[in-house]
């Protein structure tokens, strides 16, 4: 009926929509896309009501963050220890920390209003910035020598613990990979990587499990995906236990959730045939906010952290190789488990021995299972070489590419652990154009801040924080960067057909804008406004 239809008109749409590039209407009924173009296509299917909020405003397809952790809206219970300044979900500006004693400063603050039987918890430290400076034991037992304080670092594979942490999880003497020791053989109190970590969170509890268990979590990272002009976002690891689900399930279906949710499990947390079971038994609870069905799995650690795993020479600095949160034989069996059952899988590789392994891997499970359109991605991608992209391409596999590196950490990368001639290679888009792969771009929220936007200024500029250019030739045009956050995402999460172009049939969800992406200058990209967000036909004003 006429009165159900709404027609949004605006100063330009940019559709991702090779049929039909550009409109200045939209009709939406029920959700979803009725008509895209002029008004006559607007009212082709009869008089609508007219809604021109967005007159002069641009509209895009609705962002898509392919790789983003919802513990982003629940990593700010906590103290922010990172280097540079961040904005939290209510907009807030927390100062970066330009020091290791300015974060243990920081620490003891927040350490001052917890109660005497609490663990204290901070995040987003980044040593790297700090020279051949890392933080120890003694650095935290001076914000308390008797409660343990765990301070987690930006990107998500290290941590710092004091002395009662060490001791009372046994890693001061226990033989784990990651523990890293001084040249004495004593604990440091640094942790990196999956088994180590797991001491710790056995010892204080895991935090993320009891914050994302609570709906303003997942509210707080829906308000920063809204500010963003994201409307559809993945949490692309977690353990999914039963009371985090039963959340997500009863805050998705709040009328005012602005934001689609994609989990991701966390292959790693259970044998393989339970965890095909447990997707496959969410994937009959998935609704419109929800969808359950991806799978992550973890190969290395971080490059900053030293934990990734580099093929020859390694780092420049001559540190150690780092380190496999599973063994490659066991990464061949455990996703072809996943890939038997029909899943699609995301699997983190930071470096290009991490990519190859995987390469190897999917490979080895499509010759003992051929699937069609499988698009198992792999997510970071950092350090792939242009022979790796050409098996991507030969194979079906799809690639998620942290642009973001590039900014934060494109200086120390070229300084102390790649070197400047594989740095400039980096997180390479316009390799991945030329050779033909699918690819996406992303922020790994928290580990940088959700704002796609950015991502796409990076991978147009690839400017450093320190102000030059990475990688000259691996910049691609902005409106190959745009396609990257909207239909080229979607297409890594098989949801191409429902989100990521403003075409007939489907969701009806908006990013928009307050400038032209194609009309500013590519330095201004990041800049432009974001009015706020439609999704499923309902505007969400930033």
């Amino acid at each position: 009926m006429a009165d159900e239809i709404t027609v949004f008109r605006a100063r330009r749409i940019l559709t991702m929509d090779s049929s039909c590039p550009e409109a200045t209407h939209v009709a939406v009924r029920e959700g979803r896309i009725l008509a895209v173009g002029g008004e006559a296509e607007a009212r082709a299917w009869g008089k609508g009501r007219e809604d021109g909020r967005f007159r002069d405003l641009v509209l895009l397809p609705g962002l898509v963050e392919g790789h983003s952790h919802a513990w982003e809206g629940g990593v700010w219970s906590f103290a922010y220890a990172g280097y540079f300044d961040r904005a939290d979900p209510e907009g807030r500006l927390w100062p970066g920390c330009d020091s290791i004693e300015a974060v243990v400063a920081r620490l003891r603050e927040a350490e001052c209003a917890l109660p005497a039987d609490q663990p204290l918890f901070a995040w987003g430290f980044d040593p790297i910035y700090f020279g051949e400076r890392r933080a120890t034991t003694e650095d935290l037992d001076r914000v308390s020598a008797t409660r343990p304080v765990v301070l987690l670092h930006s990107n998500g594979h290290v941590m710092n613990v004091n002395t009662p942490v060490l001791e009372r999880s046994g890693l001061a003497s226990a033989d784990i990979e990651g523990v890293v020791r001084d040249a004495t053989g004593r604990a440091t109190g640094e942790l990196r990587e999956m088994a180590a970590k797991y001491m710790v969170f056995r010892t204080v509890g895991n935090p993320q499990h009891g914050l994302m268990a609570k709906p303003e979590s997942l509210r707080r990272f829906a308000a920063l995906a809204r500010r963003a002009g994201v409307t559809t976002a993945t949490d692309l690891f977690t353990d999914l236990p039963d009371p985090v689900v039963a959340t997500y399930l009863e805050t998705t279906r709040e009328a005012d959730f602005p934001l689609r949710l994609l989990p991701a499990l966390n292959a790693q947390s259970l044998p393989a045939a339970e965890g095909v079971a447990k997707i496959v038994r969410l994937r009959r609870l998935n609704q419109e906010r929800l969808r359950f069905g991806l799978v992550k799995l973890m190969t290395d650690g971080s490059i900053q952290g030293l934990s990734g795993r580099l093929k020859w020479p390694g780092y420049i600095g001559g540190q150690p190789n780092g380190i496999w949160n599973i063994a490659p034989d066991d990464l061949t069996e455990l996703l072809h488990a996943y890939h038997a059952a029909g899943l699609q899988c995301h699997i983190h590789t930071n470096g290009d021995e991490a990519s190859e392994v995987t390469i190897e891997a999917i490979e080895a499970a499509l010759t003992r299972t051929p699937r069609w359109d499988h698009r198992h991605t792999l997510q970071h991608c950092q350090m792939a070489d242009a022979a790796q992209f050409r098996r991507m391409r030969a194979l079906g596999i799809c690639v998620n590419l942290f642009a973001n590196h590039v900014y934060y950490w494109g200086e120390q990368h070229a300084a102390l652990t790649m070197g400047p001639d594989r740095a400039r290679r980096m997180d390479a888009c316009a390799t991945a154009l030329r050779e033909g792969v699918p690819f996406a771009i992303h922020s790994d929220a928290p580990v940088t801040p959700l704002a796609p936007l950015f991502t796409a200024w990076v991978a147009v500029n690839r400017l450093t924080a320190g102000g030059r250019v990475l990688g000259p030739e691996e910049r691609i045009p902005v409106e190959a960067a745009l396609r990257a956050i909207t239909l080229g995402a979607a297409y890594t999460l098989k949801l191409d057909h429902e989100i990521g172009s403003i075409e007939v049939g489907k969701r009806a969800d908006f990013c928009v804008l307050g400038e032209d992406p194609l009309a500013v200058a590519p330095e201004r990209l990041k800049d432009v406004p974001v009015w706020g967000t439609v999704v499923g036909g309902v505007p969400f004003p930033a």
